[in-house]
């Protein structure tokens, strides 16, 4: 029976593993596993491997732009415009809004300072770049189009392929991509997605079209834009419990995101480690350099550019996405430093996300870096110092 669900997961959840299960109990039928990274894809990959022994043949893992390129493009390319018939069309991954109007020596075109963009009706600018490479940001808009155009037999032929469809990491999807969601969900295939709301550090594209759904706001969107004929379950309970993070953590960290439900720490005796140093603390920047030599924390900040301790290992928040580590550092952004000394600061929704992912890397300790007020009080974070006991 057809069982449309969306899974709101949290932190350390096992959302790697629940997939991995899910596509491997499949007895009938072609699964197809599709994500936002191609990191991501490789874990996937590796972890069926790992338990099965090979790769099954009914299993597909592919990002969602590969995804899109395989199945939404290239069988149907030349729908909306005949001239791309013969073209092998490609794909151009855009870091921000595509299709620039160049001058003649390749600068954008400026009005009052501002680039300005091709529109639709000049089609091949607007969707390729001079090589026929489509750009991300306007990738879906194209399949969910072209799939309008040939009414509906893109979508119909996808679910011909795939009787189950299992998208990952659904909170970095926005704009058309929800259309095409809306219209899986319409055909012949069970669909699961499965996402963490509170981890949206990349966005497949910053479109306009249903800009209040972007952020991590998909639990919304189900809820909002199906209609009564589309159905789709919303499961906030299977994947509440953390295996990675301790309960200090997941209290702490669920204070950036009061209306979701708080996740909580498994009570799995495999994923529970004794150790005296577990919780939220806060170090002053003097005392950094003997934490790292005696705690051997990774270090987390914003970009290559935060200063941090060169002698010790240091990702980017959003480079350690899914990475599970014993301890973090956590060099904090200016805004971030208002929130975590008032959590109704208004932090922005990448600040609030990057340092959500921070937090919620670690098994042990969450350590961040600021100075403090000894007579100061932080709800949830416990003031460390070598110099003296631990201040509460």
């Amino acid at each position: 029976m057809k069982n449309n669900k969306l899974i709101i997961a949290a932190a350390g959840s096992g959302k790697t593993t629940f997939l991995v299960n899910q596509a491997l109990a499949v007895e009938s039928g072609a699964v197809l596993i599709t994500t936002y990274t191609e990191a991501n894809g490789r874990e996937i990959r590796d972890r069926i491997v790992a338990k099965k022994g090979c790769m099954p043949s009914n299993i597909t893992v592919q990002t969602w732009f590969a995804f899109l390129l395989q199945h939404g493009v290239r069988p149907y390319q030349s729908v909306l415009n005949d001239s791309i018939h013969s073209h092998d069309i490609g794909f151009f991954l855009s870091s921000e809004k595509s299709g620039k109007k160049l001058d003649a020596e390749g600068n954008p075109v400026l009005i009052k300072g501002r680039p300005i963009y091709w529109g639709g009706k000049d089609f091949l600018r607007y969707y390729f770049t001079s090589r026929f490479n489509i750009y991300s940001d306007k990738i879906s808009k194209f399949v969910f189009n072209t799939d309008k155009a040939t009414k509906g037999k893109l979508i119909s032929r996808i679910s011909r392929i795939y009787k189950n469809i299992y998208i990952d990491e659904v909170q970095d999807l926005a704009g058309f991509d929800l259309e095409l969601i809306k219209l899986m969900f319409k055909s012949n295939s069970s669909v699961i997605l499965v996402g963490d709301p509170r981890q949206v550090t990349y966005l497949t594209h910053h479109s306009t079209k249903y800009g209040k759904y972007a952020n991590g706001q998909i639990k919304l969107f189900v809820e909002k834009e199906l209609g009564k004929r589309i159905q789709c379950e919303v499961d906030e309970t299977t994947l509440s419990a953390s295996h990675r993070n301790n309960q200090a953590i997941c209290e702490y960290s669920a204070k950036l995101y009061p209306d979701l439900p708080a996740p909580f720490a498994c009570e799995c005796d495999s994923c529970r480690v004794d150790d005296a140093h577990v919780g939220v603390f806060m170090i002053k920047p003097s005392e950094v350099d003997q934490y790292l030599s005696t705690y051997k924390p990774v270090q987390l900040r914003w970009s290559s550019a935060s200063k941090i301790n060169s002698n010790f290992p240091a990702l980017n928040f959003g480079e350690s996405k899914g990475a599970t580590m014993d301890r973090v550092l956590i060099y904090p952004t200016n805004p971030m430093k208002e929130w975590i000394k008032n959590n109704a600061y208004a932090l922005k929704n990448e600040g609030r996300s990057k340092l959500y992912v921070g937090l919620t890397r670690a098994r042990l300790s969450s350590t961040i870096v600021m100075d403090y007020q000894e007579s100061n009080c932080i709800d949830g974070v416990t003031f460390f110092t070598f110099t003296g006991n631990v201040v509460n």
